[in-house]
């Protein structure tokens, strides 16, 4: 298959963690792609990537702003083909209670979850509606299900993201654009180093693989599936969040991110990883 007959995705978030882990999956199924993170580990993946045989373009970007923002735009414009899938994966996460937190780092986490998504999406998608073709993928989280006790703001953003997946997905229905809400539970990514909530019980206790969750929302993009919660557990905890009171949710959700709630030792399979990716 030869460069002008692939397809592009954009995948953002992707120096690591699920983000890399679809672009890798992109790359699998021959598209080019153009990847994004705020850290120069994002070069490290594009050079994995293009051994695949696909076409990578790297874009160093802090979503968090508009002007990373037009960066990323800038960089899609500059390749002069049309987007066929947009991953919006990139997302931050904070621990701890809200007046603990530094104001600034939370206003961070809603910056890159929030206002970075929604610009993007907004420049990409208003071309697919335009062609009559195209697949979104945004990154949600079971998290929006449930008030956050000690993750208040950013269980939040992604209650926000949960919502505005199925909105926009209804939004274009019938264009040939469709819109898929990837909702994750806790993941083995630097998601847990950098929020610093490695003391808490989520922090300490064994995750999903990042590769699975990426395949699990891969695959229901590829499909044009609305929602897909990653793994059995995460189902039910997503049922759950129907039927129990908020309360009692924002009680279950303390006990798994209040600090000092974890274990005294890690975890095994968090003593052997060796690479260390994140959300």
């Amino acid at each position: 298959m030869n460069a002008t007959s692939r397809q592009l995705a954009v995948v953002t978030g992707a120096s690591t963690g699920i983000g890399l882990e679809l672009a890798r999956l992109c790359a699998q199924q021959a598209f080019d792609l153009i990847i994004a993170a705020d850290e120069p580990l994002i070069e490290n993946a594009a050079r994995e990537l293009s051994q695949s045989g696909v076409s990578c373009t790297p874009v160093q970007c802090d979503l968090a702003t508009a002007e990373g923002v037009e960066k990323l735009t800038s960089a899609i414009a500059a390749a002069a083909r049309p987007v066929d899938a947009l991953l919006a994966n990139a997302g931050r996460g904070l621990g701890k209670g809200f007046l603990d937190q530094d104001l600034n780092e939370a206003l961070r986490v809603i910056h890159t979850n929030i206002d970075g998504t929604i610009r993007l999406i907004y420049e990409v998608a208003s071309d697919m509606r335009d062609r009559g073709r195209g697949r979104i993928l945004i990154t949600g989280s079971i998290a929006g299900l449930m008030p956050g006790t000690f993750q208040a703001v950013y269980n939040g953003s992604k209650a926000f993201l949960d919502s505005f997946s199925v909105a926009l997905s209804h939004e274009l229905k019938d264009t040939g654009v469709t819109v898929t809400c990837l909702m994750p539970g806790a993941t083995e990514t630097d998601f847990f180093d950098r929020a610093d909530m490695t003391d808490t019980k989520v922090g300490s206790s064994d995750k999903a693989h990042a590769s699975d969750v990426a395949k699990n929302g891969f695959d229901a993009m590829m499909k044009g599936e609305l929602k897909v919660v990653a793994g059995l557990g995460n189902k039910m905890r997503a049922a759950m969040s129907h039927v129990a009171p908020d309360s009692a949710l924002a009680e279950m959700h303390r006990g798994m991110a209040e600090p000092g709630s974890g274990k005294a030792e890690e975890p095994k399979s968090k003593r052997e990883r060796t690479d260390r990716p994140r959300v």
